[in-house]
């Protein structure tokens, strides 16, 4: 059986990805992206408040605040990258 607070994690960062796909919108491709986007971040994030000792808005043993912030950027990234800059260009 999981522990509860992989649990929890999986379901915070499930929730994150979603609503940015939400959000941003895109085709499933692009929410499967963002959800894989947002697990890696939260545990990167998390990981990075371990290392450095970030005890802000902790539950439990998450460090709420860097692995939210990390799920932010991992899902920044991934919706930069996978941005269609040509469709921007105007035509000339």
């Amino acid at each position: 059986m999981p522990d509860p607070v992989f649990v929890f994690a999986f379901i915070i960062a499930t929730l994150m990805g979603a609503v940015f796909h939400l959000v941003v919108g895109g085709e499933a491709r692009r929410l499967a992206l963002f959800l894989i986007s947002a697990w890696v971040g939260f545990a990167l994030g998390n990981s990075l408040g371990i290392s450095l000792n970030i005890r802000l808005l902790m539950i439990g043993d998450i460090r709420m605040f860097s692995a939210a912030a990390g799920a932010i950027f991992a899902l920044f990234i991934a919706f930069v990258l996978t941005t269609n800059r040509s469709a921007q260009r105007t035509t000339r």
